[in-house]
């Protein structure tokens, strides 16, 4: 097995706190040099890293299977690619320990990556979405999360991974407006129980999502947390594959561009942002960038 060679933040437990940060590479930056200077300094045990196509190739690198991520759009749901160099997915315990880490990849990063964007993340009740119901029910776990998760061969490749990282916007106040029985149908779940109801529109969030309805399984470890800037606030969702192909088939079924059938979710919630990545395996408590030659 790769667990071993894996980021930490990859399989690891969700904590309290957490913060999304993206990174853009700047113009005439030597990325080679600047990132070399970031995997020598950053602590694995501070959360995930993770590589977009537009780095890989600054510094002359391919991974087989990054690319960029696809807008696109279907009957009334809209899909944004906002695609950024590096991700930062942070975890800590509290806020102070969240700061700190902060600053420092800041640093590490340096005038080469200006800071794109930045959310933090918490988790909410025992792992609830904002809406109330529970989130990533049917994450794989133990063996099969390190097989759905991490890629098992290829030089320097071993135990990495990749991510889909999406922002979708919640609008509580109209999903609140709706009956219980209303809300449940639009998720396909009892939120008292999280039982899913068979007979569930064919809209539901669960209908059109379940992984295992896919040829092959759309199977992903979820990572995914609420946000909230106290204006706005919904899901940074976080979803790790050996394959970017299962994220994105499930995305494009959710969009209506299969059969034309709408995930209920659009309409209470929308992406804001996307974005893939590569996270590179660990050496010890370092990254191994070899696959990029570094």
């Amino acid at each position: 097995m790769s667990a071993h060679l894996a980021q930490p933040g990859v399989l690891g437990q969700i904590h309290g706190y957490g913060r999304s940060l993206n990174f853009r590479l700047a113009p005439g930056a030597d990325a080679k040099h600047g990132l070399g200077r970031f995997a020598d300094g950053f602590d694995l045990g501070w959360g995930a890293v993770g590589l977009g196509e537009p780095l890989v190739r600054g510094v002359g690198g391919e991974i087989p299977g990054l690319r960029t991520f696809p807008a696109f759009s279907g009957p009334g749901a809209v899909v944004p690619s906002t695609q950024q160099s590096i991700w930062v997915f942070l975890r800590a315990p509290d806020r102070t320990a969240l700061f700190d880490r902060s600053e420092a990849v800041k640093q590490l990063l340096g005038e080469a990556f200006p800071l794109n964007d930045a959310i933090d993340t918490f988790t909410y009740g025992e792992g609830r979405d904002l809406t109330g119901f529970i989130d990533g029910t049917e994450s794989p776990v133990g063996d099969h999360g390190v097989a759905v998760a991490l890629i098992p061969s290829g030089e320097g490749r071993v135990g990495s991974s990749f991510v889909a990282v999406q922002r979708w916007v919640h609008d509580l106040k109209h999903f609140n407006g709706h009956s219980q029985a209303e809300k449940d149908a639009m998720l396909g779940r009892r939120q008292d129980t999280n039982e899913e109801i068979e007979d569930a529109p064919i809209s539901a969030h669960v209908k059109r999502a379940t992984q295992e309805d896919y040829e092959p399984a759309a199977f992903m470890v979820r990572r995914s947390m609420p946000w909230s800037n106290g204006v706005e606030q919904g899901l940074e969702f976080i979803a790790y594959g050996a394959s970017l192909d299962a994220f994105e088939r499930v995305l494009r079924r959710m969009a209506g561009l299969d059969d034309g059938t709408v995930d209920a979710l659009f309409r209470f919630s929308r992406p804001i942002s996307g974005s893939y990545f590569w996270c590179p395996p660990a050496k010890g408590n370092r990254l191994d960038l070899s696959a990029l030659n570094l």
